[in-house]
């Protein structure tokens, strides 16, 4: 995917000089620490926001809707996500949402036509970072609902279920840009405040990395990002590596 870079770049710089407006080039992979918790009013990649509500979504990336029901809002103004752990499933989320210690407000099938029955539950922040940007949360009651498993493999198409705004579970799709020490980039993925904490699922409805902020633009130009499974389950004593498929 990378080695076609160069080419786009050409093809932008001809079209600018025979007078047409020319696109900005290819943001680079976001490398090395992150700032922390800007929390923009919007990460709008391009001239549309692109959300569907998760169930009216008939896309191509149909295992990551799959995953859905493990998509949870946080206090009303996060995402995270039930994922799949050795010692028990824990909740994921950003670590600029919640501080050690605290009892979180965790809401599960908030959506528009919920395909399950609502179910709201309370959970305890075990630990807490912001670099990696992550936290992990244990309920005090774990619904069925099948956790998400994370992985190493991402795929040229990535997809962030959230609940933007602290509105209904939507989703949104976009470009896998590349990952560079433990940072994981995405193009043309929409977000809102509210999005933070979201898993980036590839292709098969695995957890890439937990979405924390951006730098889309309107006019099409930046990106979007977040920090990798692979750099929280190192930074976490909860997770082991073998929580990780793929490894």
């Amino acid at each position: 995917m990378m080695r076609g870079a160069p080419i786009v770049a050409l093809s932008w710089a001809w079209l600018g000089a025979c007078g047409e407006s020319a696109p900005p080039p290819p943001p680079a992979p976001v490398c090395g620490s992150l700032p922390i918790a800007r929390v923009r009013p919007h990460s709008q990649c391009g001239g549309t926001l692109d959300l569907t509500p998760i169930n009216a979504y008939h896309g191509d990336l149909a295992s990551a809707q799959d995953r859905e029901g493990a998509v949870v809002l946080i206090n009303g103004d996060c995402t995270g996500t039930l994922i799949a752990a050795a010692a028990g499933p824990v909740v994921l989320t950003a670590g600029h949402c919640v501080a050690r210690g605290d009892v979180a407000l965790i809401a599960f099938n908030d959506e528009d036509d919920p395909d399950g029955d609502p179910a709201v539950t309370q959970g305890t922040v075990i630990e807490q970072a912001l670099e990696p940007d992550y936290a992990l949360i244990t309920l005090d009651q774990v619904p069925a609902i099948p956790p998400t498993a994370l992985t190493t493999r991402a795929s040229d198409r990535l997809a962030i279920i959230q609940h933007p705004r602290g509105g209904p579970k939507v989703i949104a799709e976009g470009d896998m840009l590349g990952e560079c020490q433990g940072i994981v980039s995405y193009t043309d993925l929409d977000t809102l405040v509210g999005s933070s904490g979201a898993g980036v699922l590839n292709d098969a409805g695995e957890l890439v990395a937990v979405h924390t902020d951006g730098t889309c633009t309107r006019d099409g130009g930046g990106a979007n990002y977040g920090w990798s499974a692979v750099g929280i389950v190192g930074a976490s004593a909860y997770l082991q590596p073998g929580d990780l498929t793929d490894r």
